[in-house]
């Protein structure tokens, strides 16, 4: 089960060292169920292909992954036929064992975008968390958990595989 809170951001974060960074991108098989292949590629560290499935909804929703390999990650990626969605993430840890992690997306597209996640062990945590308490109130103001359209499928369907095809 996948429990994350989503804000949308400008830029790193101020006064936070990043933990790791991952240059990745992404594809959607299907949007609605959502089937994804991701190539993350970690700085210093090993290249991962993954096969993803996500379940209905926001804050708390199922989520499966899998690794493939290179071969069916090709295959899946000639498949859907459209360009990949380029990120670059960089992962920052925050106090209590939690995790930032702010994507940049699209860099130098018309439709380049950030955001920030975070993971939680359970919805009253989730709920319970404050970005005050975490020295982020002023970074992460803007957020989007539980609004509509703000999914990266959302994303891929309008600038890759249901608007243009």
């Amino acid at each position: 089960m996948e429990i994350e809170r989503k804000w949308m951001v400008t830029g790193w974060p101020r006064g936070l060292v990043p933990k790791a960074e991952y240059e990745m991108e992404q594809g959607y098989v299907s949007v609605r169920p959502t089937v994804r292949i991701r190539r993350e590629a970690q700085k210093g560290g090993e290249t991962r292909h993954i096969l993803c499935f996500k379940g209905k909804g926001r804050l708390t929703r199922r989520e499966i992954e899998t690794p493939i390999g290179p071969e069916l990650f090709e295959q899946l990626r000639e498949l859907i036929g459209w360009p990949l969605i380029p990120k670059l993430r960089r992962d920052y840890p925050l106090p209590g064992g939690l995790r930032l992690e702010v994507n940049r997306v699209d860099e130098g597209a018309p439709t380049e975008f950030w955001y920030a996640e975070v993971e939680f062990g359970s919805e009253e945590e989730a709920l319970g968390w404050q970005p005050a308490d975490a020295g982020l109130g002023d970074y992460l103001q803007d957020e989007v958990t539980g609004q509509p359209g703000q999914s990266m499928g959302e994303y891929w369907n309008e600038t890759r595989g249901a608007a243009k095809g």
